[in-house]
């Protein structure tokens, strides 16, 4: 399984160049844009079988085997959602990783030796809930820490608080339009996050009354600038910004964020 080479927690954050330099597994491939340049074609939903266990909230670890040539990896993280159009596929959120995988965690036969842990999710309470609703759907600039220790600040937008833990939010880059998961309201009362004004956002505001009809469980073909393509499923709409959406591809771990407008 491809692991994003953008290891870090709170007040570890690295985005340089070198960021990678003492990962020594497969690093997923250069993404495109945040911002709306490709084609996608939408398709009709396909229904899914659900599995019988529910395993959200729990803490996890397992094996990963990739192919017989590959070698295995160890993974351990926490289950963060049960996405309701496949409810064979889950969110989670591996440890020491910022990046949120979709994986069909009891189907997939490259996970081996799955152990679902007795501790739960800790409870968590939001220090301040103004700020906490403030950025939901901003633009927002996000620092990051450099391998000079300079910061470099990453555009981004503030989609939703994670399910079970609302003082995690996920967010997205245009740099880098997959979803990931960060303490934001910590960064901001560091000064790591800035609300951008209004006329930043890369997402078209909503009239009011404008009703934006869903695309969630959808199938799309995503067509690249040199012609590739790719089929993914719409998984979620985002409240805070009705026009985006996660898609997660059928060749890919990661899950994706698009405004489909």
């Amino acid at each position: 399984m491809n692991r994003s080479g953008k290891i870090s927690g709170h007040h570890h954050r690295s985005r340089g160049a070198n960021a990678d330099a003492s990962v020594s597994r497969p690093k997923m491939k250069k993404k495109g844009s945040h911002k709306h340049k490709h084609r996608h074609h939408v398709g009709p939903s396909i229904p899914v079988t659900p599995p019988t266990q529910n395993i959200v909230g729990c803490r996890i670890k397992h094996k990963w085997k990739e192919n017989c040539y590959s070698p295995i990896s160890h993974w351990s993280g926490t289950v963060l959602d049960q996405v309701a159009v496949n409810p064979s596929l889950y969110l989670i959120k591996y440890d020491g990783f910022d990046c949120v995988y979709g994986l069909e965690i009891l189907r997939d036969e490259r996970v081996q030796d799955l152990e679902i842990l007795p501790d739960k999710i800790a409870s968590y309470r939001v220090s301040d809930t103004r700020l906490a609703e403030m950025i939901l759907g901003r633009a927002v600039e996000h620092q990051f820490e450099m391998g000079d220790g300079s910061k470099n600040g990453w555009r981004g937008l503030v989609l939703a608080t994670a399910p079970m833990m609302p003082t995690w939010f996920f967010i997205t880059y245009e740099k880098d339009p997959v979803l990931y998961l960060y303490q934001l309201l910590e960064d901001y009362k560091e000064g790591d996050l800035r609300i951008l004004p209004d006329s930043d956002d890369p997402v078209k505001a909503m009239e009011p009354g404008e009703v934006v009809e869903s695309l969630v469980g959808k199938q799309v073909e995503y067509v690249k600038e040199d012609g590739q393509q790719r089929i993914g499923t719409v998984i979620h709409q985002v409240k805070a910004k009705p026009s985006v959406y996660f898609i997660k591809f059928e060749d890919d771990y990661h899950i994706y964020v698009y405004d489909m407008v």
